[in-house]
């Protein structure tokens, strides 16, 4: 357990300990979540990232991509349909 002081502009430090396990630096932000009668501090730029994770959930086997080289392929044959979208006849 960790304790901060709170100031009278309502501020606090957050120790050491846990900027290192959310992940934090200067500069960064951080959000806070109440569930119930707590409140969770949570690295905003992770929580954002699994936000998106979860929602392309599936997406993967929607689109039959099982591997590296998959997203590979997908990509050559966007750019190759994009590239012929330019060309003036």
């Amino acid at each position: 357990m960790e304790l901060a002081k709170i100031t009278s502009k309502g501020q606090i430090t957050i120790p050491i300990e846990i900027r290192r396990f959310l992940g934090v630096k200067d500069g960064d932000k951080v959000m806070f979540v109440q569930d119930g009668n707590k409140v969770v501090m949570m690295n905003a730029s992770l929580n954002a990232l699994m936000d998106l994770q979860s929602a392309f959930s599936g997406v993967a086997e929607e689109q039959e991509i099982k591997d590296e080289q998959d997203v590979v392929d997908m990509v050559k044959e966007i750019r190759k349909e994009k590239s012929g979208e330019y060309r003036c006849e």
